[in-house]
């Protein structure tokens, strides 16, 4: 019996929110918890600080806005001042989180404005005037905010709740002394809220310095969707060009993330893409904010079908209907290989993560499926793509290769040289990107694009308002057979895993 109720779904209309909270979440077609919200929630709603970590994805929020917006309705406050801080590392989560708010509270006697960078004069005005008169919630960037608070005489001194997103993000982005000056300009007698994808050292020396008596709330990394065919190809990075062209060819009806960790790699593939006719946008930090709002609407309408980004929108971003995802190259470490992957496969749908595994990245990607604990299955390479080198993913030691080519191949010579255009513009590039920005950064601090300033503030989302509430087997990509690890013949139903 103890067990039966231990995995019983808490509902919202179980929490004791007031009634017109509760006719927001009807309306959005809130109706379950996931559980990081049914361990936050009631701790938030009794007044404590909290630091909290889960994995993006898993409704963290509505974890954190809804506790605040129904003290906020309880327990009174002054209109005509901020109440409510949210932190996020980049403009496009704090987009979305400013969109899920208005969602939340459409039915309340509450305001905010969303701070960032990225825009014109008019928006710093707006941003200004909102925060003078007196906004309920105010969700900034953290460099935004600072310029506000240098330039502006903006008042935080009736701030009663500071919550921070993603914040193991905003330190990863070199945020932590612009966090602690915002703290300073807070009073002492508040409610701090911090959550984060995962506690490295940093998170837990912030939590001591600016939480009070904080209660701990952790929900373990959870492994990948079920529902998420996982795949890699052993590939040279030669190869990745004229894989990723193979693997799309046919795909033009299904909506593609390919993601790499270098903007200018982002940059080049999808140039060699568009050359190659492929319906493809690019996001990147480079883009200015209206660029990177018209990509996403793009993708999203399916004006175009393949998106290659930087891991901009590997967190906190929700994009629906995602068939594929594509890591160009392995990511630095488990939590973003499973943040990318997640773009699929989302709300009990299914899709596929496949990742291109060169050789410099084979240690890397065997530490993913160590903490996986399972082996992820092998796509043999397109027998045209020329051969690949041998997964053996043991330390090289320098000057060593892990497996030679055959000399005679000549067509897998051909093949490196007419696709190493990806990895080879990136270097050539380098030095004349940085060059350039050096000369023209704008040292305006009502200018500063927040994350850009230092160096890779990354994401995106579109403007719609928050929702209220396929995939294909294709030429070489198969499932191993559970049973004997033999390949199965392709289909045209949607994968799914054991």
């Amino acid at each position: 019996m103890v067990l039966l109720i231990h995995f019983l779904v808490m509902k919202f209309e179980e929490i004791g929110f007031e009634d017109s909270l509760k006719e927001g979440l009807d309306a959005m077609n809130f109706s379950e918890m996931t559980p990081i919200q049914e361990k936050s929630i009631p701790v938030i709603m009794e007044g404590h600080d909290i630091i909290a970590c889960a994995q993006t994805g898993t409704g963290k929020t509505a974890a954190f806005l809804l506790p605040v917006l129904n003290r906020m309705l309880k327990f009174p406050h002054d209109p005509d001042s901020v109440n409510a801080i949210v932190m996020s590392p980049t403009r496009e989560l704090a987009q979305q989180i400013d969109q899920q708010l208005e969602g939340f509270s459409y039915f309340l006697p509450i305001s905010s404005v969303a701070v960032y960078g990225g825009n014109d004069a008019s928006a710093w005005e707006q941003q200004k005037r909102a925060m003078q008169m007196g906004a309920d919630f105010v969700i900034a960037t953290p460099g935004r905010l600072i310029s506000h608070i240098n330039l502006d005489n903006v008042d935080f001194s009736k701030v009663s709740y500071f919550i921070l997103d993603e914040a193991d993000r905003m330190l990863d982005m070199g945020f932590y002394d612009d966090i602690l000056q915002i703290v300073s300009k807070l009073p002492k007698d508040r409610q701090t809220i911090m959550f984060s994808a995962t506690m490295p050292p940093k998170i837990k020396k912030l939590a001591e310095t600016i939480l009070k008596d904080p209660v701990s709330v952790n929900i373990a990394i959870s492994k990948p969707a079920d529902g998420i065919m996982q795949a890699a190809y052993v590939c040279y990075e030669a190869q990745k060009l004229a894989l990723t062209k193979n693997l799309l060819n046919g795909r033009d009806n299904d909506k593609v993330i390919i993601f790499s960790s270098s903007k200018q790699t982002v940059k080049d593939l999808y140039r060699a893409l568009r050359r190659n006719g492929m319906n493809a946008g690019e996001m990147h930090s480079d883009l200015d904010q209206a660029e990177r709002d018209n990509v996403m609407l793009d993708f999203k309408s399916g004006k175009i079908n393949i998106l290659v980004a930087t891991d901009i929108v590997a967190r906190g971003i929700d994009i629906d209907g995602i068939d594929v995802v594509i890591n160009y190259d392995v990511p630095r470490d488990v939590e973003d290989y499973i943040h990318r992957i997640g773009r699929t496969a989302r709300a009990n749908k299914e899709g596929a993560g496949l990742t291109f595994v060169s050789e410099k990245d084979q240690e890397r990607f065997a530490k993913i499926e160590h903490f996986l604990e399972k082996t992820i299955y092998k796509v043999p390479m397109p027998s045209e793509l020329g051969e690949a080198p041998v997964y053996d993913p043991k330390p090289l030691r320098k000057g060593k290769q892990r497996h030679k080519r055959n000399p005679s191949n000549g067509q897998h010579h051909r093949q490196q040289s007419e696709n190493s255009s990806v990895s080879d513009q990136s270097s050539q590039t380098k030095d004349r990107r940085n060059h350039r920005n050096h000369h023209h950064q704008n040292n305006n601090p009502k200018d500063r694009n927040d994350g850009e300033q230092k160096e890779q503030m990354q994401t995106s989302t579109s403007e719609n308002q928050p929702k209220r509430s396929k995939s294909h087997h294709r030429r070489h990509f198969h499932k191993p057979n559970s049973s004997n690890g033999q390949n199965m013949n392709g289909s045209s139903s949607a994968p799914k895993q054991d």
